[in-house]
């Protein structure tokens, strides 16, 4: 057994002061706050007296049309409509919530679908927390269930009663998943004063192989057959030919630019072709062919010993870059698999960071990392088909303070006649990253090797060198520094695309600009883009402030141009989904740090009268974050991620044992209906 001081980080995405310090990018905040000097406040945030810019807080934004100029495009194979569909949100709003157990508004039900540890195979075992084994895990619903992806069934249907559901396992909480993980420290020392912390910390942590081995199974993805049964109450189907786990030690194939190249090889895998599985798999998306893609995030807390490193090693500047551990991991995974130690595999840490797409109707396929979408910490993953042009776009961000959003064009056009011809369409392509100007402008400037800065002479030998350091690689364009760009989503009735932002407690007000307008950012904010001309393939965009979250109370706020007086507050934006009227779905991750009550599902109109109008739907239990919403086709049932539940506790002292009442607690995946079970979430309850 290894013993050590465990560290758990508050803020998900830091890792001390790691962040895109250097560059030529401008930080979103102060390209927002040249465009208020310039054009005053907002028109509704003006009528309503919400905005003051102080140093504090929020506190000012800029001036902006309620909505973007350029026409927007409707999803292909929709009908547009120059007034959008009644949005019919007439649910009463719920009020935030400290409580234990999770609520949903009124004439609603909530139920925990898939629980961790839940078998989901015929001959899988039974969950039994206190003897999990690796075997074990590995047939079982897998930890801290993050993005989730409704596939209806048969393939290419829109059933809404029978799918799949892809579900990303972002990270494990091993205080909350084994016994006697956290035991008194026999060497603490109490401080002399309590203004004085002790040199020794109070409590230690026991990890051993067999709970490393779990965790690595915990990991990864799950498939999960589901149908709604006769009286509307979803069901798994535990023997399913789909149902499947992915991990941490999963074959793994290696696509596109980096296949191959130098930054991949490893001693286990000299051809760079192959990784063992994939880690920290938070948000993801589906692709009109009926693939999913899983982006990797934090994959930087898994690996050790980077100041053994020269510090002028390409090894280290990347690792530096991304919050690696300078000595040992909190997790300690490197004491029993050599993998994560930098002085054992150096190169390791290059095969992560990826978006992974893998066919989930094809329980046999390989999951593929495809390099052409960059390495960073991959967020978001929504696709669009180009009206114009029928190349795919795919809009991903990169989850750090002070980094950048992305969107990958394909070469080729999706062929809806043709499966299997869209199967590598993520290969080849141009990856861009986003620039913001202040006059509510954009550009997507493309990352291609030989084009602008991205030679030879400025340290860039090759496209898969441009797309393994994209982040270096944004630097040199100028592309804007964002307050930690999480989702991304494309409204399926205009074809506008919504950026997430959850937050950034580090921007000065110097450092402010029109798209990041806050110093201390730390309620976050929402971002509207209108791509030119409608063509999401276009290089060019509008851009506007949708909301600028947080309590009104305070001042500062922005939602959508509506009177802030009477919506529900919300804090530290994470997902967000769409229902098919265009509804904006928010999730939260965050509170109550920044707003007193548990995370939470928030609905707001994103056009019409009640544009901004945002009410809260759904509030989970504390200690966790609400993340991964998605609804079935006809907006008859929203699933959505309870992660970590419990956090701040420990598997023997627990602050929650949510959902079962017994044992520890454990992330799961919820489904809310209403109670009759069929009708439209949202509007189906008056």
């Amino acid at each position: 057994m290894a013993r050590f001081t465990i560290e758990y980080e508050g803020d998900k995405g830091d890792k001390s002061d790691v962040y895109a310090a250097n560059g030529k990018g401008e930080k979103f905040s102060e390209i927002l706050a040249r465009r208020i000097n310039r054009r005053g406040l907002m028109k509704g945030a003006a009528a309503s007296g919400a905005l003051v810019l102080t140093a504090k807080g929020l506190n000012g934004v800029a001036a902006q049309d309620a909505t973007p100029g350029a026409t927007p495009a409707a999803t292909p194979g929709a009908t547009p409509s120059a007034t959008p569909a009644a949005t019919n949100l007439n649910f009463e709003a719920i009020v935030l919530d400290t409580g234990p157990d999770h609520l949903v508004a009124a004439g609603y039900a909530a139920a925990a679908l898939l629980k961790w540890g839940d078998p989901i195979f015929a001959d899988a075992p039974e969950f039994d927390p206190a003897a999990q084994t690796a075997a074990s895990q590995a047939m079982q619903f897998g930890y801290n269930c993050d993005w989730i992806g409704f596939m209806p069934l048969p393939q290419g249907s829109t059933t809404s009663d029978h799918g799949l559901l892809v579900v990303n396992h972002e990270y494990t909480n091993p205080e909350l998943m084994f016994p006697g993980y956290i035991i008194p420290n026999p060497d603490y020392v109490a401080p002399s004063s309590p203004d004085e912390p002790s040199e020794t910390p109070e409590f230690i942590a026991v990890t051993s192989q067999d709970i490393v081995d779990v965790e690595l199974e915990a990991h990864g993805l799950s498939v999960v057959e589901i149908i709604r049964d006769g009286d509307g109450v979803w069901q798994v189907v535990r023997d399913s030919e789909y149902n499947r786990r992915i991990t941490a030690t999963t074959p793994t194939e290696v696509t596109g630019p980096a296949a191959g190249s130098d930054w991949m090889k490893t001693i286990a895998d000299p051809t760079g072709l192959a990784v063992m599985g994939t880690l920290n798999n938070c948000a993801g998306g589906t692709t009109p062919w009926g693939t999913a893609i899983s982006g990797e995030e934090n994959f930087q807390q898994y690996f050790a010993n980077l100041s053994l490193l020269a510090e002028d090693d390409p090894n280290f500047i990347d690792g530096d870059r991304f919050g690696i551990n300078e000595e040992a991991s909190d997790r300690q995974w490197e004491l029993f698999h050599d993998r994560f130690d930098l002085s054992k595999e150096p190169n390791e840490p290059y095969r992560f960071g990826w978006a992974v797409e893998f066919d989930p109707y094809d329980p046999t396929s390989t999951p593929k990392k495809r390099t052409a979408l960059g390495r960073n910490k991959h967020e978001g993953h929504t696709s669009f088909v180009s009206p114009v042009t029928g190349q795919v776009a795919i809009y991903s961000g990169d989850d750090e303070r002070f980094e950048s959003a992305y969107k990958f064009v394909t070469a080729g056009a999706y062929n809806p006649d043709d499966r299997a011809a869209n199967m590598d369409l993520l290969d080849d392509g141009i990856l861009y990253v986003a620039k913001y100007n202040d006059d509510g402008t954009g550009e997507w400037l493309p990352l291609v090797f030989g084009e602008g800065p991205l030679t030879e002479a400025n340290g860039f030998v090759s496209q898969a060198d441009v797309v393994t350091r994209a982040r270096f690689a944004a630097d040199a364009l100028g592309a804007t520094k964002m307050d930690r760009p999480e989702d991304f989503e494309t409204n399926p009735v205009t074809g506008k695309v919504y950026l997430v932002c959850t937050n950034n407690s580090r921007r000065t007000l110097e450092e402010t600009n029109k798209a990041n307008p806050r110093p201390e950012n730390y309620t976050g904010h929402i971002i509207e883009m209108t791509e030119t001309g409608g063509d999401h393939a276009a290089t060019t965009f509008e851009w506007a402030m949708f909301i600028l979250a947080g309590d009104p109370n305070y001042g500062g706020t922005y939602y959508g141009g509506y009177d802030t007086g009477l919506v529900s507050p919300f804090a530290s934006p994470d997902n967000i989904a769409f229902d098919t009227a265009g509804n904006l779905w928010i999730s939260t991750d965050g509170m109550p740090n920044s707003l007193p009550g548990n995370d939470g599902l928030f609905a707001t109109p994103t056009e019409g009268e009640e544009r901004g109008y945002t009410k809260q739907f759904f509030s989970s239990v504390p200690g966790a974050e609400v993340s991964g919403p998605i609804f079935n086709p006809d907006d008859t049932a929203l699933f959505a991620a309870v992660q970590h539940p419990g956090e701040g506790g420990t598997y023997d002292a627990p602050i929650s044992q949510w959902p079962t009442g017994d044992g520890p607690p454990r992330p799961s995946v919820v489904v809310i209906t209403t109670d009759g079970g069929v009708a439209r979430i949202g509007s189906g309850v008056s």
